[in-house]
This record gives C-alpha cells, sequence and structure tokens, in this order.
C-alpha cells in the first residue's frame, strides 16, 4: 500500500515528506513505546508505518534504528518543529490525523495493510 493511499484511509494530514507519498509500505504498527518498536521490527523488515500518540524526538531516532519510513501521529497530535527538522534530515515521512490509534490501525488493516506479526 501506497502512503498516498494511507493518508485517504485514515484521512491524514502531510507534515513532511509530501514527495515521498508514491513509496509503497510493508506494514504497519500502532505502538506508543518505542523499546517495543525496537524489539519487535528488524532494521531489514521493509518500509513501515508507525501510528503513534508520541510527538517527541526519540520517535525519529527510533525510526532511523529500524526501517521505520513514515510516522503519523494519532489523536491530532503534532510535533514540535525540532521534531519535523530531524524527520526531514532523515528522510521520514511525517503525518498527522484525528483518528485515534485503534481505529487508525483498523482502518489500514481492513484496506490491506498487514502488520508485523504477518511478516515475519
Amino acid at each position: 500500500m501506497n502512503i498516498h493511499k494511507v493518508k485517504q484511509i485514515i484521512n491524514a494530514e502531510v507534515i513532511c515528506g509530501e514527495e515521498l507519498l508514491d513509496m509503497n509500505l510493508k506494514m504497519g504498527c500502532g505502538c506508543d513505546l518505542m523499546s517495543h518498536i525496537l524489539a519487535h521490527i528488524n532494521h531489514d523488515s521493509g518500509s513501515v508505518l508507525l501510528l503513534t500518540g508520541l510527538t517527541n524526538p526519540q520517535v525519529i531516532y527510533t525510526s532511523d534504528a529500524v526501517d521505520i519510513k513514515v510516522i503519523c501521529f494519532v489523536r491530532g497530535k503534532r510535533p514540535d518543529d525540532d521534531v519535523v527538522k530531524l524527520a526531514n534530515e532523515r528522510g521520514v515521512v511525517l503525518m498527522c490525523t484525528q483518528l485515534p490509534l485503534f481505529e487508525s490501525c483498523g482502518k489500514l488493516y481492513k484496506e490491506g495493510l498487514r502488520g508485523i506479526s504477518e511478516n515475519v
């Protein structure tokens, strides 16, 4: 599923990385614990979408450690400018949606984006 389709499904706004929206995603996950991301996503898993309520710089640093290419902030949360700058420097697409985490994940899964347990 490409990022354009993700944007459409969860009615997301692109914060940065607009030029990368044609990129295909292999899987998605919803998580607020970055230690779980590090423990469960391999850096060779393919392009990954992370849905999270965290907006701090640690989200970007964690994405850099694994192959997370897109981060979508849920519940209408928006990152500070320093987080956006860091994402731009590392080539990470940032989006935000008003939907809660559970509904965002459910809508994307229903439309065909698989989770990490299905891509092991």
